[in-house]
C-alpha cells in the first residue's frame, strides 16, 4: 500500500469543509470544550466503524445497489435536520457555563452515527482507497490499516477546530451573543441535511 499517498489524500478530502467540521466548530462554541473532545472522539469511532464496514461489503453493496445508497443519504439527512431543530430550539434557553454531564455521552454518540451516515466516508472506500492498493481488493487487514490513518489524520484536524472553537465558548456566555450564534449553527447544518439530498437529485 502507497500509505504516504493514502495519507496526503486523507488530508486533502479532510480539509474540505463538511458535515464534521461545520458539527464541530458549532459544538465546541456553544456547549464547550468537553462536549467538543467528546464529538471528536465520536467522528473517530465512527471513521473506524465505515472502514470495517467498508472490507465487509457494505461499500460494494451500496455501489451495486443504488436504493441503498439513498436511504443512506436520507438517514444522514435526517439527522442533520434533527440536530438543526434542536440547536435552533435550545437558542432560546440561558447558556450554561458548564455543559451537562449527559452533553459528553450525548455528542460522542452523535459523533459515531453522523459518520455512520456520512456517505462521503462509504465513497471514499469504494473510490479513492483502492488507487493507493497494489490489489484493489479491499481485504480485511488492508481496510483497517486505512481506516487508522484515516481516523488518526481526521482526528487532529478535527482537535484543532475544537480547540479554535471552544475559545469564543466563554464569549458566547452572553445570551444576546449565543442565541444568533446558535440560529445561524442551526441553518448550516440544515444546509448540509439539504445538500445530502440534493446531490442524489
Amino acid at each position: 500500500m502507497d500509505l504516504l499517498g493514502f495519507a496526503l489524500a486523507v488530508l486533502l478530502i479532510e480539509l474540505t469543509p463538511g458535515p464534521n467540521m461545520a458539527w464541530l466548530a458549532g459544538l465546541a462554541a456553544t456547549e464547550g470544550r468537553r462536549s467538543g473532545l467528546a464529538a471528536v472522539a465520536g467522528v473517530a469511532l465512527g471513521l473506524l466503524a465505515n472502514g470495517l464496514l467498508a472490507a465487509l461489503g457494505l461499500a460494494a453493496l451500496l455501489q451495486a445497489a443504488p436504493q441503498y445508497w439513498i436511504w443512506l443519504r436520507v438517514g444522514g439527512a435526517v439527522m442533520m435536520l434533527w440536530l438543526a431543530i434542536t440547536t435552533w430550539r435550545s437558542a432560546g434557553e440561558a447558556p450554561a457555563v458548564r455543559a451537562p454531564a449527559n452533553s459528553a455521552w450525548r455528542a460522542l454518540g452523535t459523533g459515531t452515527v453522523i459518520n455512520l451516515l456520512n456517505p462521503k466516508a462509504y465513497i471514499f472506500f469504494v473510490v479513492v482507497a483502492p488507487q493507493f492498493m497494489d490489489d484493489a481488493t479491499l481485504t480485511l487487514g488492508a481496510a483497517m490499516i486505512l481506516s487508522v490513518v484515516s481516523a488518526a489524520i481526521a482526528t487532529a484536524i478535527h482537535l484543532a477546530i475544537v480547540i479554535a472553537g471552544a475559545s469564543a465558548h466563554a464569549w458566547l456566555l452572553d445570551p444576546a451573543r449565543l442565541k444568533p450564534v446558535k440560529r445561524g449553527f442551526a441553518l448550516v447544518m440544515l444546509a448540509i441535511a439539504v445538500s445530502f439530498l440534493v446531490a442524489d437529485l
